[in-house]
């Protein structure tokens, strides 16, 4: 029982010990803080850590001072080596956040020319994560080391290390792919934190760029979680791959009876009214009139994506509230117009001779028998060659008929026959 009384003790007395170092490396970085948000934050960060430490080694010279080599004493010393690599990897990732964190500073995105900031933030981010990956890591193979058979299993290990690298490499290729490709994105600037972007059909913001996935917030606050290899072989929109501001335009399909230049001195107005507008490009055009309608384009420029989509609705909202007050025989309407009658076919000339040419093919049809008519009088008629389809379709039409018939064929025989008498013969 004696035997555990000065362990304890001592063990008791170097927590004290460590409580009241840790205390002091506290106060002293508090006096410096005040004049270094970096020495604030180191504070803030690594204050337990650096207890966990202290405690751990504090712990461990105590107990060897006053303990002889024994079994429970190595099985607690490995323990104590344990949580010093534990507590030490947890110190040092504090420390590399703390860096990151005075980069981070130095770099702020909530200003208007945020490229170069968003660039850093966006690779600072993937370091920490890096970092993190890199310390758990060589935490898990520094405690591993510690127990002999885990050290004859590495040297086996790194014996037959081709062959487990194949494997590892097949397991995990899309896994890999995804890490490579994130580092990728974060060192060769295709996109950045906050970079604005369409993917898929859907706009957003990069929101986080991670070692294997990159998070879209999309604008309807939905996030869209994409792999890092998204990025790398599709195709995909960066509206702020060098800089924000950009161009919108707004179409707007019109009568072609519209004013057209009425119509730009209104979207000037509009323009010079807002401070949406950021005054570089404001100019109204017709760009098609075919069909039925006049196409009339509004083009408009903003300092980035968001203030351009708010532009294009208040130029779009002007311009329909302009043409229904101001000009609505420009609003767009849909005519229709009857085909004209055909006109009547001209008439045939008379022919040379006298007699009755002969009857053509087609016959005309039968009207119904008037009163006072006979049939016959209903039938094609030939006069000197022209067609008694002219005179067809009522009562009248019969009537000129019949007084451009011509004489019949009695009066044609007499004429010929007085003709004989005289030697004069027929006429050729």
């Amino acid at each position: 029982m004696q035997g555990f009384v000065v362990p304890t003790l001592s063990i008791l007395g170097a927590v004290v010990v460590a409580y009241l170092v840790a205390t002091l490396l506290a106060v002293l970085v508090r006096r410096v803080a005040r004049r270094s948000a970096v020495a604030a934050d180191l504070t803030r960060r690594s204050r337990t850590p650096m207890r966990a430490v202290l405690l751990v080694v504090a712990v461990w010279i105590a107990l060897r001072l006053s303990t002889d080599p024994s079994d429970w004493t190595r099985t607690a010393e490995h323990v104590l080596l344990i949580a010093f690599i534990v507590a030490l990897a947890w110190l040092v990732g504090s420390l590399a956040f703390v860096l990151e964190d005075a980069a981070l500073q130095r770099y702020r995105i909530d200003v208007a020319d945020n490229r170069h900031a968003r660039r850093v933030r966006t690779q600072v981010q993937v370091l920490r994560r890096l970092t993190v990956a890199v310390l758990v890591v060589c935490a898990i193979a520094a405690i591993l080391l510690t127990f002999p058979s885990a050290r004859a299993l590495g040297a086996s290990l790194l014996a037959s290390a081709g062959v487990i690298s194949i494997v590892a490499g097949l397991a995990a290729q899309s896994s890999l792919a995804n890490v490579f490709a994130g580092m990728q994105l974060a060192f060769t600037d295709a996109i950045r934190v906050d970079d604005v972007v369409v993917v898929s059909e859907q706009w957003g913001r990069i929101e986080e760029i991670t070692l294997t996935y990159v998070v879209v917030h999309v604008w309807d606050d939905r996030r869209l979680i994409l792999p890092s290899t998204y990025f790398t072989t599709t195709p995909f929109e960066n509206w702020t791959r060098r800089a924000a501001d950009l161009l919108g335009t707004v179409e707007l399909d019109v009568d072609w009876e519209v004013p057209v230049e009425p119509m730009r001195a209104e979207l000037t107005r509009l323009l010079q009214d807002t401070d949406l507008w950021d005054r570089r490009v404001g100019i109204l055009q017709v760009t098609d009139a075919v069909g039925g309608l006049v196409r009339v384009r509004a083009l408009a420029s903003a300092v980035d994506a968001p203030t351009l989509f708010d532009l294009r609705c208040y130029v779009r909202e002007g311009l329909v509230g302009w043409l229904q007050r101001e000009a609505p025989q420009g609003l767009p309407r849909t005519r229709w117009e009857g085909a004209a009658p055909a006109p009547a076919p001209a008439a045939t000339p008379p022919a040379a001779s006298g007699r009755r040419a002969r009857p053509e093919t087609t016959p005309t049809p039968t009207l119904p028998v008037p009163g006072g008519w006979s049939a016959d009088d209903t039938q094609t008629i030939r006069t000197g060659g022209q067609d008694s389809r002219l005179f067809t379709g009522s009562i009248e039409a019969l009537e000129r008929s019949r007084n451009f018939s011509g004489p019949g064929q009695d009066v044609i025989d007499e004429r010929e026959q007085t003709a004989e008498e005289h030697g004069e013969g027929r006429q050729p």
